[in-house]
C-alpha cells in the first residue's frame, strides 16, 4: 500500500453501544450465479479441468468461493430466467434439450440445472438457495410445479420424479424470487405493473398453499431512475403486500463519461449516496402501503442485483444474428480497479447502514461475469480487487449488530449528487464483542485523518486492513493475479484509556479497523 496526498482531512465517528441499527442479516452476503456467458459454464462447472471434482465442479472456484464468504445464492437468473423452462435442467443429462437463450442470445445447453446447483451448494458448505421463477414466458402452473418438485418429500408424480432424478430428499428451499425485473423492455414477457401485480399475487397465493412457510420477493423497478419507479413499487405492492416478504431492488455503477473523454470519478466514488436514497425511497412506500392497508405485515428490502457494471463497455456486448447463438460467450467479464473496489465497499457500507430495512442482498454475479472471482479455461481462478472488501466486511460483520453512526466528516461537490460526505462509514459490534468499522474515503486527492471514538469494553488490541494504491485503476489480471491486495495500515493508533483509535485514510481507499480483546 502507497500513500501519497499533498493534504489532509480530518473526521470522527463516535460508536455508541446504546443506539443500535439492527442485526446483520447473513443473507446480505448473498451473490448471484445466472445463466449468463461464463458465470456456469467454465466458472462454477467445467468438466474436464484438472481440478474439477467428479460432478465438473471447479474445486478452485469452490475454494475462493469460501473465503469470499458468500451465504445465499439466487438462481438461474437474472433475465435468464425470463425464458427458462426449468424442466430443461433436470434428469438425464444425455436427455437434455438445447434452447435459445433470449436474454443473453446465446444457446443453453442445460448440462447444468437446479440438482447440479443443490449439489454444487453442498460441495461450498451449504449455503442456501434463493430460487426465481419465471413470469416472464411462464406464470402459474409452471411455478407451482417447480416448487412441489423441489419441496414436496414424496408420493406426487413431480415429488418422485426427483427422486428418480436422484434427489431422494426434498430441496427445502424457501427463498423464492417471483420473476425478474419486469418492467425492463428488454425482459422477455415485461409487463405493466398492474398485469406483473396481479400475476405476482396469484403465484404467491398458490405457493404458499403448498409451502406457507416460502418467503417471496416480488419485484421492485428494475433501477432506480426507471420511469416505472415509486408507481410501479406502489401498484405491485398494494396487490401483494401480504403475500410477499421482500420487494427486490436492482442497481448497478459506473463512471460516466464526460464530454472530454474522461471519466466522472468523484462521483462515482459516491455512489453510496444514491443507493441509500434509492433504499429510502423504496421503505418509504413499504410503509405507506402498510399503513394505507392498515397492515401488521413487515416487508423488507432484497437488493438482490448490485455492483459496479460498465454496462455500455464493449464485454457487454451480446452476440448478434439469427444463427449467432454460442455457447457461455465471454459476456460481461469487467477487469474491476482500485476504485471499483472502493466503490464496491462504500455500496456494502451502505447496505449496512441500512439493515433494518435490507435483509437480504446479492452481489452480482459470482464468477467471471461482473465478479469478484475471475477464471481461465483449463487454468487458474483469482481473486478481482472488488473480491476483498466483500470477503472482509462478511468475516467481520456476520453474526453482529450495526451500530447507528454519528459520523462528522468534510464534504465534496459532485456532478451527479451535489454535496456529498468525503467519509462514508459504519460500525458493527461482533459477536465476540469486538468492534469493526469499515470506512471508505472518497476523496481523489486528500488523505483523512480518521478518528473513531470507541464504546466501553471494546478492546485493547487494533488492526487495519486498508485497499488503496497510487494508481486507482490498477487491477488484478491472469498474468498478475495479487497486483492489488489489502494491506496492513500502520498508521494505526489505539489509545485504550481515552479509547480513541486513529488511522490515517489515504484517498481513494477502503478500509476495515477491528478493534478486539
Amino acid at each position: 500500500m502507497r500513500q501519497s496526498s499533498s493534504s489532509t482531512e480530518s473526521s470522527r465517528l463516535v460508536v455508541d453501544d446504546a443506539f443500535e441499527v439492527a442485526p446483520v442479516n447473513d443473507r446480505l452476503f448473498g451473490s448471484f450465479v445466472e445463466h449468463l456467458g461464463r458465470c456456469v459454464y467454465g466458472g462454477i462447472y467445467e468438466p474436464g479441468h484438472p481440478g474439477a471434482d467428479d460432478e465438473g465442479f471447479r474445486k478452485d472456484v469452490i475454494d475462493l468461493v469460501r473465503e469470499l464468504g458468500v451465504t445465499t445464492i439466487r438462481y438461474p437468473g437474472g433475465n435468464f430466467v425470463s425464458g427458462y423452462r426449468w424442466e430443461d435442467g433436470v434428469g438425464p443429462k444425455a436427455e437434455r434439450p438445447r434452447r435459445l437463450d433470449l436474454a443473453w442470445h446465446s444457446t443453453e445447453t442445460n448440462q447444468f440445472g437446479l440438482h447440479e446447483m443443490v449439489k454444487w451448494l453442498q460441495a461450498v458448505g451449504g449455503n442456501e438457495l434463493m430460487e426465481a421463477i419465471n413470469l416472464g414466458t411462464r406464470g402459474l402452473e409452471s411455478a407451482l410445479d417447480l416448487l412441489e418438485y423441489a419441496n414436496i418429500p414424496g408420493g406426487t408424480a413431480l415429488s418422485d420424479r426427483r427422486r428418480a432424478n436422484g434427489a431422494d430428499m426434498p430441496f427445502g428451499i424457501k427463498m423464492w424470487c417471483l420473476g425478474n425485473e419486469m418492467d425492463g423492455p428488454w425482459q422477455t414477457g415485461h409487463k405493466n405493473a398492474e398485469d406483473y401485480g396481479t400475476l405476482a399475487a396469484s403465484a404467491a397465493a398458490g405457493m404458499r398453499m403448498i409451502d406457507p412457510d416460502v418467503e417471496l420477493v416480488v419485484c421492485g423497478s428494475s433501477h432506480h431512475a426507471m420511469d416505472t419507479f415509486g408507481a410501479w413499487e406502489e401498484t405491485v405492492l398494494e396487490k401483494t403486500y401480504e403475500s410477499v416478504d421482500f420487494v427486490s431492488c436492482h442497481a448497478y455503477y459506473h463512471p460516466e463519461l464526460r464530454s472530454d473523454g474522461t471519466r466522472d470519478m468523484a462521483s462515482f466514488l459516491a455512489s453510496g449516496v444514491d443507493m441509500d436514497g434509492f433504499i429510502n425511497d423504496v421503505a418509504a412506500v413499504i410503509d405507506a402501503t402498510k399503513a394505507r392497508l392498515k397492515s401488521i405485515h413487515d416487508v423488507f428490502i432484497s437488493f438482490d442485483e448490485w455492483n459496479v457494471w460498465y454496462i455500455d463497455e464493449e464485454p457487454s456486448k451480446s452476440p448478434e444474428g439469427i444463427d449467432n447463438w454460442p455457447e457461455a460467450p465471454k459476456l460481461l467479464e469487467d477487469v474491476y480497479s482500485v476504485a471499483d473496489a472502493v466503490v464496491l465497499g462504500d455500496l456494502l457500507i451502505t447496505l449496512l447502514k441500512n439493515a433494518d430495512r435490507v435483509h437480504a442482498a446479492s452481489l452480482a454475479q459470482l464468477v467471471n461475469v461482473i465478479a469478484p472471482i475471475m477464471t481461465e479455461p483449463n487454468g487458474p481462478a483469482w481473486r478481482q480487487t472488488i473480491f476483498y472488501p466483500f470477503s472482509l466486511t462478511a468475516k467481520y460483520a456476520k453474526g453482529g449488530t450495526v451500530l447507528e453512526p454519528k459520523l462528522s466528516s468534510g464534504t465534496y461537490k459532485t456532478a451527479q449528487y451535489g454535496e456529498v460526505p468525503l467519509i462514508n462509514s459504519v460500525a458493527v459490534r461482533g459477536s465476540d464483542n469486538s468492534v469493526t468499522v469499515f470506512v471508505t474515503n472518497r476523496s481523489l486527492d486528500t488523505s483523512n485523518d480518521f478518528e473513531i471514538r470507541l464504546p466501553e469494553g471494546s478492546g485493547t488490541f487494533a488492526v487495519a486492513q486498508t485497499l488503496h494504491e497510487d494508481d486507482i485503476f490498477a487491477a488484478n489480471t491472469c498474468d498478475e493475479q495479487q497486483r492489488v491486495t489489502p494491506h496492513n495500515n500502520e498508521s494505526i493508533n489505539l489509545d485504550s484509556s481515552s479509547r480513541t483509535v486513529h488511522v490515517t485514510l489515504p484517498p481513494v481507499s477502503w478500509t476495515a479497523v477491528h478493534v478486539s480483546r
